[in-house]
Order: C-alpha cells, then structure tokens, then sequence
C-alpha cells in the first residue's frame, strides 16, 4: 500500500461537478493498493498517517501529527500511483490490486482512520475525480507499507 500525502490548508473532490468529499487543514492522501496487501497494511497506514508529526508546533517544528492538530483527511484512490513508467513511453499499471480488493482496502482504510479519532473524508472508488488543494508549506510525502519505492 503506497500513498502520497500532502498537508493542505484546504482539499476537495469532485465528480461529475459535485463535491463528493471536502476538508480543510489536514492531510490530502492520494493511496494505492497493490497485490498482497492486506489488513496489516491498512494498520499500518492508517497508524502512520494519523500520527505522521508534518505539523508545526509553537516553535516552527514539524512536532505535531494530524490528530494533534485537530485536521481532517481526504482519502483519494488512485491506481496510478502503481504506475511504472521505465518503459517505452506508456505506464504499465499491473501492479495495481484488482479493483474489488483495492476498494475493499480503501474502504478499511478510512475506516480506520476513523477509528483513530480523525475525520475522513472520500472521493468516489474508480470515478473520473478533479482534486483540488492548497499544499501548505509545501509538505509532500511518500509512504509505503512494505518500505519500497
């Protein structure tokens, strides 16, 4: 399970013109499933983003996580992020889960942020999505439940 997550000022989602999820200061977490992740990765992710310390504390340090902060998390699938592009010039996207397990996934993940105490918002499982966001710092990461890139 591999996200990229960016601390935002503000984020949404829309299909189809409506907005289907929206926040304001938190974590926009675009996430991936791939083949073999399972419940422990959904722990594991769920633990570290809620608990990620890429907020500022009173002297300027990232010290403190999303919950501390009282932010929300906007919770976008996207398959892409398996992309791999070394390749020829179109990305091939095999490593992604099949649609019904990553969704089962992403559907525990969000739960289990929930679970954690922080507020979860979502896009549309395989929908045509625009997100829009205001990264603040900027603050952009890469996390990966089985450590590789």
């Amino acid at each position: 399970m591999r996200s990229v997550v960016q601390r935002v000022s503000w984020s949404e989602v829309k299909v189809d013109g409506q907005v289907k999820g929206k926040i304001g200061a938190g974590l926009c977490v675009l996430l991936g499933v791939t083949h073999g992740d399972s419940e422990k990765d959904v722990a594991w992710m769920a633990e570290k983003l809620v608990n990620l310390r890429i907020f500022e504390d009173d002297q300027g340090k990232m010290n403190r996580s999303v919950r501390d902060v009282g932010g929300e998390i906007l919770l976008v699938s996207q398959f892409t992020i398996y992309g791999d592009a070394r390749k020829g010039r179109r990305p091939s996207f095999t490593s992604a889960a099949p649609p019904d397990e990553a969704e089962r996934l992403y559907e525990a993940l969000g739960a289990a942020v929930q679970a954690l105490g922080v507020p979860v918002a979502t896009g549309v499982f395989q929908a045509m999505m625009q997100v829009s966001l205001c990264n603040d710092g900027p603050v952009t990461l890469i996390l990966d439940s089985r450590g590789v890139f």
